[in-house]
C-alpha cells in the first residue's frame, strides 16, 4: 500500500521533514460523552506535536453531524454512549465517510469490551484504554499509547463497508508457490495486529468446533483487552477460545489466545510456553518467537498463518516454518487492512500461498480434514 498505507511500527516517527516538506499533524476528532474524559483527551491530543485537535463532541449524533465539515484525519471513539453508542457511530462512519477509528474504553467493564470488539468487526482499527484511575507514571505511558495510535491508525486507508446481506465481491486472486503438503499438520499457529479481530472472526467462525488441531494464536493488542478479546471471539466461533495456561498440552478443537503482556511458544516437549522475554521488534506477544517455534518444535507437522498488520513481526517466523517444511498463509493484499506483515513475509520467500481472507479457512479445512488428526510428538 501506499500514502496513507505506510508501515509506520508502533511508537512510530514524530511529525518531522518527510520527502524535504514538514508533514502536516494528524486531524483528530474525539468523541466522548464524559466532560472531564473529553478534556482530557483534548489536552493529551494538544501536547502531541504529531496530532491537531480537529473537534471534541459528546455524542455519535454530533460526530455525524459534523464529520462532513471537519473531515478528521482519525477519529477517537468512546464506545459506551447517550444515545447511538460507538458500535453503531462506527459502523454508520464506515459506511458513509470511512474514516480511521481508535476505539478509546474502559478495559474494566465487560459491556464495554463486548461492544469494543464489535466496533473492531464493523470497522474500528484499534482498542486502547481511557486515560483514567492511573498513577502519574501509568498515565503518561497511557497518554502516548493514545497519541501513537491516533497516528499510526491515520495512516491506514479504509474502505466503504458494505451494508451486511449486500452480495460478496467477485473471487480475489490467489498467488501460490507450493502444492498442499502431504503431510497433514498437528497444529496450527496464527497471528494478526491492525484489523486483525475481524479477520481472526472470519476464519476461526468457518472452522467447526471440532477442528482436528489446536491453534495458537498472537493477536496484538493491550494487554488489559486480552482476556475480553479471547472471551468475545469465544463467544461467536465454533471452537473453544482461552487465553493460553502455562504449561498446557494444546488440544484439538481449542484456540489458544498469547496473554497481552508474554510471548507465547511451544514448548519441545509439546506444551504452552509463556515466557516474560523482553519484546522482540517491539512486540510482546510476538508473532516471529510463535513461528520459530513451531518451526522447531513441529516442522513440517505445523502450519502458519499470518495476516494484516503493520510493520513485519511474524514475517521471520514464518519463513523459518516454511523452510522447517511447514505449510504458511499469508493474507493477500487484496483483503489485509494493512498489508505489512503479509508483504514482508512474501518479501522473504515465507509464504506456500497467499490468499483473500475469505478462501483461507476452505484452504485450512482442506489442510487438516475432519479425521486427521493425530498426536503432535516433537
Amino acid at each position: 500500500m501506499s500514502g496513507r498505507g505506510s508501515q509506520a511500527p508502533l511508537g512510530g516517527p514524530m511529525g518531522g521533514p518527510v520527502g524535504g516538506r514538514t508533514r502536516d499533524p494528524v486531524r483528530v476528532l474525539i468523541v466522548e460523552d464524559s466532560t472531564v474524559v473529553r478534556q482530557l483527551l483534548a489536552h493529551i491530543v494538544a501536547q502531541d506535536p504529531r496530532l491537531a485537535l480537529a473537534g471534541a463532541v459528546a455524542s455519535a449524533e454530533e460526530a455525524l453531524r459534523d464529520l462532513r465539515r471537519i473531515r478528521p484525519d482519525v477519529i477517537s471513539m468512546d464506545i459506551r454512549l447517550p444515545g447511538m453508542d460507538g458500535l453503531e457511530a462506527t459502523r454508520r462512519i464506515m459506511a458513509e465517510q470511512p474514516t480511521p477509528i481508535v476505539v478509546v474504553s474502559d478495559a474494566v467493564a465487560d459491556s464495554s469490551l463486548r461492544i469494543s470488539m464489535n466496533a473492531l468487526r464493523v470497522g474500528a482499527l484499534s482498542v486502547v484504554e481511557k486515560p483514567i484511575g492511573f498513577s502519574s507514571r501509568n498515565y503518561a505511558a497511557v497518554a502516548e499509547t493514545i497519541c501513537t495510535q491516533l497516528f499510526i491508525m491515520s495512516q491506514v486507508p479504509v474502505i466503504r463497508r458494505r451494508p451486511i446481506g449486500q452480495a460478496e465481491p467477485a473471487a480475489r486472486p490467489v498467488t501460490e508457490s507450493a502444492a498442499m503438503p502431504q503431510r497433514h499438520p498437528s497444529i496450527l499457529g496464527m497471528a494478526a495486529s491492525t484489523g486483525g479481530p475481524p479477520a481472526l472472526a472470519r476464519i476461526l467462525g468457518s472452522l467447526p468446533a471440532d477442528f482436528p488441531v489446536p491453534v495458537l494464536l498472537v493477536q496484538h493488542m493491550g494487554a488489559p483487552f486480552m482476556e475480553g478479546f479471547a472471551s468475545w471471539l469465544d463467544g461467536i466461533v465454533p471452537m473453544t477460545v482461552r487465553i493460553a495456561p502455562e504449561g498446557e498440552r494444546p488440544l484439538p478443537g481449542h484456540v489458544y489466545v498469547a496473554p497481552g503482556d508474554r510471548h507465547l511458544v511451544l514448548s519441545p516437549a509439546g506444551t504452552l510456553r509463556l515466557l516474560d522475554e523482553a519484546p522482540v521488534g517491539g512486540q510482546r506477544p510476538s508473532a516471529n518467537l510463535l513461528f520459530q517455534s513451531l518451526a522447531r518444535v513441529a516442522g513440517p507437522a505445523a502450519a502458519g498463518v499470518l495476516l494484516t498488520g503493520m510493520g513485519e513481526d511474524g514475517a521471520q517466523g514464518l519463513t523459518e516454518l516454511r523452510r522447517a517444511g511447514g505449510f504458511t498463509v499469508a493474507e493477500h493484499e487484496s483483503t489485509a487492512v494493512v498489508y505489512g506483515m503479509p508483504a514482508a513475509a512474501v518479501r522473504m520467500g515465507g509464504v506456500s500461498v497467499s490468499l483473500p481472507l475469505e478462501m483461507v479457512a476452505s484452504r485450512l479445512l482442506r489442510l487438516v480434514p475432519a479425521g486427521a488428526v493425530r498426536e503432535l510428538r516433537p
